[in-house]
């Protein structure tokens, strides 16, 4: 069943496959805010401080709330009447789009905030790209989320700086991290073919002017940190085409038990 387009007038104007393009990217765009929130979520109760407990749960939670706006947007463009909790608790790991860095495990505090920094990073200037979307929805998702992912770059590169020059304990902590997870930073702006298209059309942000502000501010904040940017790192890819590390399939079986165990159970 489809929706009427009067609930949505803005669908009238996608062809159909335009309309199926921009579900699977929205879609991408959402497995990628819940598989990392989920992530940030394992920390609540075992933070290294209380305040950074709480910050790390308020981080999960703004990415939540980014989520449940584009899996709305993503049901409406499929129009096939699934909703966002179908989406979210009832597809399996290679239907899932998130790209690889967001699935890799918490590891230690220097691991989740390096993963962490290398997405907030992409995440506030792909937001600030898409505030002039064609595409008035993701521009106006874009808007809210955009203020939520200020404060998370900031966060992240704050403790980038404090882990690189604070202890020798820390900084091997960090360069460990950065080490381990840079190889998954080059997937979230190597376009995809779906991603391309959509870009040929004007219809998502150019991912080359991304990269371009992603480079300037983690060469400021690693400067900062007196840790080096790494050079001529290959770049792991696969997480976009629904092809994904073993972790994944250990999140969805936690983040979907309930509603596999109690299909369409309600509170």
């Amino acid at each position: 069943m489809e929706f009427a387009s009067s609930e949505n007038p803005a669908l009238a104007n996608y062809a159909p496959a335009v309309r199926q393009q921009l579900f699977q990217f929205v879609l991408q765009l959402a497995d990628t805010s819940l598989v990392l929130g989920h992530r940030l979520s394992e920390w609540c109760g075992h933070g290294p401080i209380l305040e950074q407990d709480l910050a790390m749960a308020n981080i999960a939670l703004d990415l939540l709330g980014e989520t449940r706006s584009l899996y709305q947007y993503a049901a409406e463009l499929e129009g096939q009447g699934r909703t966002e909790d179908d989406l979210a608790y009832l597809r399996s790991a290679t239907e899932y789009r998130n790209p690889l860095l967001v699935e890799q495990p918490n590891g230690d505090f220097a691991d989740t905030v390096v993963r962490q920094f290398l997405f907030d990073n992409f995440h506030y200037h792909f937001l600030k790209q898409l505030l002039t979307n064609a595409d008035e929805r993701l521009a106006a998702i874009a808007e809210k989320s955009l203020k939520e992912a200020t404060y998370h770059l900031k966060w992240s590169s704050e403790w980038i700086i404090r882990l690189g020059d604070g202890t020798e304990e820390s900084r091997q902590r960090v360069e460990k991290a950065i080490a381990e997870l840079w190889r998954f930073s080059g997937e979230l702006t190597m376009p995809t073919a779906l991603e391309k298209e959509l870009q040929a059309a004007g219809l998502i942000p150019d991912y080359a002017e991304i990269q371009a502000g992603m480079a300037a501010h983690a060469e400021q904040v690693l400067a900062e940190a007196t840790l080096a940017v790494p050079q001529q790192v290959f770049m792991l890819t696969g997480g976009k085409d629904g092809r994904h590390t073993e972790h994944l399939g250990y999140i969805l079986t936690e983040l979907q038990y309930m509603q596999r165990t109690f299909p369409g159970l309600t509170w």
